[in-house]
C-alpha cells in the first residue's frame, strides 16, 4: 500500500510541475533548446 501512495504522489507532483511549466511559458524555452541540441548533433548548428 505504501508503494501505491508514493506512486500517486509522484504522479500528482509531476502533473503539477508540468502545468506550472506551461503557465510560466517554459514550453518555448524547452523547444528552442531541443532544436539547438538536435542541430548541433547533426552538425548544422
Amino acid at each position: 500500500m505504501k508503494n501505491r501512495w508514493i506512486s500517486v504522489v509522484a504522479i500528482l507532483l509531476g502533473m503539477y510541475l508540468i502545468a506550472y511549466g506551461f503557465t510560466e511559458g517554459e514550453v518555448n524555452t524547452v523547444f528552442s533548446k531541443a532544436i539547438k541540441i538536435c542541430l548541433e548533433c547533426i552538425g548544422i548548428g
